[in-house]
This record gives structure tokens, C-alpha cells and sequence, in this order.
């Protein structure tokens, strides 16, 4: 039997690997690290290298503690709910987890991910990168401050549940003007707490983001086996274009500046640069760390074409965050943001406008295994060698391997080696897959919004 090292060598390396067997670097990272390929890979391992089953090294069987909350398959039809039971989350392969519920009496199916965040969990449950999302929070004390109408990153949330380990418990910070539970309440989201969110953590962090159903009802009555079938039969994010779900309908002018305390938010009254920012889902605080760098912001729906951005006259073009597959998204957005480069506009992406920009540059992206969402999320920026701890929100990355001449890769992730950031060598674009503009924190990478401001006056002065 031949070892992982082995065959990755045989394949010409790691990047090597993933390409003529398309799939991430990610992908082959884990084989190395679990010293083992999973089945799904085994036939285009056979067709690139000729080897025979018998010479692949094959994941081992689990043979985990089974965790008191879930069930498997078998028997679904017959588990009834606990006492006290309100809420449940079931999976696509069936297992169970029976919680007490909150906010909203909904059903709601999503791609079911994990959020390593301590703060800022109403920007996050506002995200519109987290459309089609449900969020299992790791931190335990979620709710502890309330809501208020000022930490919001859209007017509504736009994730689909949120699952916790504890009861939502009543605020207690000075900024708080509802209860969280009300505040879910009025925009439809339902949750559930008294589950063991380490358990959930370490079943998505290991064997990928599954689909599931979250399901809150009073009366604590549950058809398990609707519920699996309901989450067998949603197709999951990949290919899945999102943006058209979350964007702007209409052109409009965005001045707002970032928040300090004691004045609360700011106004833009004498920008120096006129800057069109396409909308894929966009993030209010981007648009005020825009508008703070000296902008005056336009922001336009995802599906503008390029006149509709060039008639505006802008010094520079900002590609935004966003949610679902930058793939799906690509096929209206990318010909704008080609036709847009082509004109020598300085162009700055950031999350899903960061895949769209390397798209529209000749690279690929793939979907990552589990995704990276938290506020702690260390990256290199590799021209100056600074780690910055960052904030981010993505399941999708950029591929390396395809990047062509004339794209450098600018940061990366000191978490799994994967793309955090490129830029055109021959023109003035540039992009990065995590969250400079944010809110609470961290504020590392704030630097970039100046970045884009002196491409912009650099433009302006030839």
C-alpha cells in the first residue's frame, strides 16, 4: 500500500495534485493530515496515477463516542421527542438534535455551518453572506447584550436559524433595546439552545457543512422523517446563485461613516473620490469605511452591466461581500467586471466580490469543506510578511493552481494554506476573502480601504 505523501508526490505535489484531479488544496491537505483518501476521490486518483485499489491508503472506520443528543437513520420513525423538547435540528444523514426553541415557530432548511465569533452576533445573523445559512454558534454567551437598531449589517437577517448551547438570556449592556428572542421573533428566524454545540461544531469542522432542518414548535410535535427528507432533497449552496436574493433593487447613494462613541455614525459631506460599489449582498459598514476613506458612494444591483457603472463616471469600482456560489453569480457578473477592468477603473473586492474579481482575472474557485467563519481568523500578507487577525465568512475560495500570469497572490490563510488575497500586476485590482471593514472587530486590516483610496488618486494623477 502506498502512503498519501507518496502519492501526492507522485502527482507532482500538492498543488500539482489538486489540479490534475480537480479538486482543492484543501481536499489534499486533509488526505495528509488524516494519512488517508477518502472514497469519493479514489477513482480520479486511479485514473491520474494508474495505481490499484489495494495500493490506496483508505480512511479508517470512526469509531466515535456516541453523542447522547443525536440519533442515526435508523429508527426515525419511531423516536419521539424528550420533555420539555421544542426544537429540533435534523440532518441530512439523520441524525438528531432535540433542543428547546426560541425566536420564530418556523421550519427552515439550510446548509448548517459554524461560527467561531465571541461578538458581534447581530452583524452576523444580518450578514447577507450567510443567506441560505443556518449559524451554530461555539461561543456561549449569545444574546447576553441584546439587540439594537445600530449593529445591523441589512435591515433584516437574511440567515435561516441560529443554533446556541445556553438560553437566551435577558440583556444586559446599555446599548440594548430588545431581547434577542423578540428581536428574532419579528423577522420570522427561528433558533434552538440546550443542544451540545461542540458536538455539532466537530461533526460539520470534520466531515463538511451538511444540509439540515431546524424545526421550532410549541407543542413539541415532529415528523422526523419529513424532516430528513426535506433536508435530503435541498440542493445545498453549491451552484447556487444568492446574490439576485440579497441585492439592491435600485441604484442609490450610500454617505454614512463609520460609528464612535458618544456621536454614533457619521456623514460623508465632502468626498473626494466617486466610487460605484456593485452589490452582491454588500455589508453596511464596507459602505461606511468607503464613505470614511473619503468616498462618495453609489451602490448598484449585482445584475448592473457596465454602462450602468460607467455612466456614473467613477474613479473607482468596489466588488462587496456576499452569499451562495461565486460560480453561479459569475455568469452575469464577471463579463461587467471584465468590461469594467478594461477601462483601467481601479476595481477592490472583498468575500465574494474577492472570487468574482479572480473569475473575471482567468481563475477558478471551489467550494471549501467547512468554510471559515469567525472573527479570529489569522492571515499573512505576503508582501510585508504582518499576520493580521481577521474576520471572515466564506465556504468558497480561490484556486491557486489557475491564477494566471500577471495575478499574485497577496495573503493567505495561516489556517489551511488557502487563498486570502490577489492583484493584477498589469491593473489596478485587488482583492481579499476576509472582512476588513469588521464590525465590532478585528480592525487589523483597515489599511486596505486606503490601499484602494491611493490606486484611485494614483489613477487620478497620470
Amino acid at each position: 500500500m502506498r502512503t498519501v505523501e507518496d502519492i501526492v508526490a507522485l502527482l507532482g505535489g500538492p498543488e500539482a495534485a489538486a489540479a490534475r484531479l480537480g479538486i482543492g488544496t484543501e481536499a489534499v491537505r486533509k488526505w495528509r493530515q488524516a494519512k488517508a483518501i477518502p472514497a469519493k476521490h479514489w477513482p480520479a486518483v486511479i485514473a491520474a496515477t494508474g495505481l490499484a485499489l489495494d495500493d490506496l491508503p483508505m480512511a479508517k472506520p470512526r469509531t466515535e463516542t456516541p453523542v447522547t443528543d443525536t440519533t442515526t437513520p435508523d429508527g426515525l420513525a419511531d423516536l419521539r421527542a424528550p420533555d420539555g423538547a421544542t426544537a429540533v435540528l435534523v440532518l441530512a444523514d439523520g441524525a438528531v438534535f432535540w433542543g428547546r426553541g426560541f425566536g420564530a415557530e418556523a421550519t427552515t432548511v439550510a446548509e448548517i455551518c459554524f461560527n467561531t465569533s465571541m461578538t458581534g452576533y447581530q452583524e452576523v445573523l444580518t450578514d447577507p453572506s450567510y443567506a441560505g445559512q443556518t449559524i451554530c454558534f461555539t461561543f456561549p454567551h449569545i444574546g447576553n447584550v441584546g439587540a439594537n437598531p445600530e449593529d445591523i449589517e441589512a435591515t433584516t437577517p437574511v440567515s435561516r436559524g441560529l443554533i446556541v448551547k445556553q438560553d437566551v438570556t435577558e440583556p444586559s449592556n446599555w446599548r440594548a433595546t430588545r431581547h434577542l428572542d423578540a428581536w428574532l421573533k419579528s423577522h420570522g428566524v427561528p433558533g434552538i439552545c440546550g443542544i451540545d454545540t461542540r458536538a455539532l461544531t466537530a461533526r460539520i469542522r470534520d466531515g463538511g457543512a451538511p444540509n439540515g432542518v431546524l424545526c421550532v414548535r410549541a407543542d413539541g410535535q415532529f415528523d422526523l422523517v419529513a424532516l430528513r427528507a426535506q433536508a435530503q432533497a435541498w440542493p445545498g449552496l453549491e451552484g447556487m446563485d444568492l446574490a439576485k436574493e440579497v441585492t439592491t433593487r435600485q441604484s442609490y447613494a450610500w454617505t454614512e461613516t463609520t460609528w464612535t462613541l458618544g456621536a454614533g455614525y457619521g456623514t460623508q459631506a465632502a468626498p473626494k473620490h466617486r466610487v460605484v460599489a456593485m452589490d452582491f449582498g454588500a455589508k453596511r459598514n464596507i459602505l461606511r469605511c468607503l464613505a470614511a476613506a473619503g468616498c462618495e458612494v453609489t451602490v448598484v444591483p449585482a445584475t448592473a452591466t457596465a454602462d450602468d457603472i460607467l455612466r456614473h463616471k467613477p474613479d473607482g469600482v468596489f466588488l462587496s461581500n456576499g452569499p451562495g456560489d461565486p460560480a453561479a453569480t459569475g455568469t452575469y457578473a464577471v463579463a461587467t467586471i471584465r468590461a469594467v477592468l478594461e477601462t483601467g477603473v481601479p476595481v477592490f473586492g472583498i468575500c465574494l466580490g474577492h472570487q468574482l474579481l479572480a473569475l473575471a482575472l482567468g481563475a477558478k474557485t471551489y467550494k471549501l469543506d467547512r468554510g471559515h467563519r469567525g472573527a479570529n481568523q489569522p492571515v499573512k500578507d505576503l508582501r510585508t510578511g504582518r499576520v493580521e487577525i481577521t474576520s471572515q465568512n466564506h465556504g468558497f475560495a480561490v484556486d491557486e493552481t489557475s491564477l494566471p500570469d500577471g495575478v499574485t497572490v497577496t495573503h493567505r490563510s495561516l489556517f489551511d494554506g488557502s487563498n486570502e488575497g490577489i492583484a493584477s500586476a498589469k491593473l489596478p485590482a485587488f482583492s481579499v476573502q476576509y472582512h476588513p471593514e469588521a464590525s465590532p472587530g478585528p480592525t487589523d486590516s483597515h489599511y486596505l480601504f486606503q490601499r484602494f483610496v491611493e490606486l484611485i488618486e494614483t489613477k487620478k494623477a497620470a
